[in-house]
């Protein structure tokens, strides 16, 4: 072989690998996307009136169960953290507690339960102190919520978990002792929507995709509502959405700003803003 083709033979099969490896990133990265849907899961406490001043319950953890996963629980994580403290006679004429809410993978979600702690306690009418509220052992340990609900990808559900506190107090004969044994009903709002879309700056001319881009999804408020990052490809997905009006915003250093028109989020359907160019400033 002369030294030319050999030459020649290196160089091909230098690129060949090099292209070998940028398609293996991509399809990381559109597996991220495609291959691991994920869906937008809330869950809000309400509760019904009781003949109670307080009802005040301590959550140690929120876990979920789906299918995929076993026999294994998946806490959630809620902003505040835990333990999570409510006085459950709060939560009426439309006070609501949002417990949880997270991006999970797609699929069967068949149960939610709570952990209660040790530190529960009620209040009566004509008491000045509050009195212990004894948790059976096999609810402190995690009340389960049956769901089996099938979990779109792209879309957003909303579990209202609706706690009876009349039903949910017993009183221990006529010893004084209070007893809870929470009674929860759980009604399911599904709601979707996605934004897609891709982010190119022009380089010589050309369109090259810039990856990491902080996308920002604002209300026509101007709340901020959720980001994402954009992958090698410079595309982007932001699922689980309310139907409704949104804008995009990208700030990003050595760029002008950008802002979108306005978006409309529909339920079941990906709007797709096309291809969002950034000027250097």
């Amino acid at each position: 072989m002369s030294l030319n083709s050999l030459r020649a033979t290196i160089f091909i099969s230098i690129a060949f690998i090099i292209l070998v490896f940028i398609q293996g990133c991509s399809d990381d990265k559109t597996d991220d996307i495609n291959n691991n849907p994920t869906s937008r899961v809330q869950l809000i406490l309400v509760d019904e009136p009781g003949d109670y001043l307080e009802v005040n319950v301590e959550i140690i953890d929120i876990q979920y169960k789906a299918d995929g996963s076993g026999d294994s629980w998946m806490s959630f994580t809620p902003e505040s953290g835990y333990p999570i403290y409510v006085d459950l006679t709060e939560l009426i004429s439309g006070n609501t507690l949002l417990l949880a809410d997270e991006m999970i993978p797609s699929g069967i979600l068949r149960q939610v339960r709570l952990v209660l702690g040790d530190n529960n306690t009620l209040l009566i009418e004509g008491e000045d102190d509050l009195i212990p509220l004894t948790t059976p052992s096999a609810q402190q340990s995690g009340l389960k919520l049956h769901l089996d609900e099938e979990l779109e990808p792209g879309f957003s559900y909303t579990f209202i978990l609706d706690w009876i506190v009349q039903e949910s107090i017993v009183e221990a004969g006529n010893s004084g002792m209070y007893i809870l044994k929470p009674v929860i009903n759980v009604n399911t709002e599904v709601n979707s929507g996605s934004i897609s879309g891709s982010v190119i700056e022009m380089i010589d001319d050309v369109e090259t995709a810039i990856e990491n881009v902080i996308v920002e999804v604002y209300t026509t408020t101007d709340e901020l509502v959720t980001d994402s990052l954009t992958d090698i490809n410079g595309e982007f997905l932001i699922q689980g959405l309310e139907a409704g009006i949104y804008v995009l915003k990208i700030t990003r250093d050595g760029y002008l700003d950008y802002a979108s028109l306005e978006i409309n989020v529909t339920v079941g359907n990906i709007t797709d803003t096309g291809i969002i160019e950034l000027i250097l400033e």
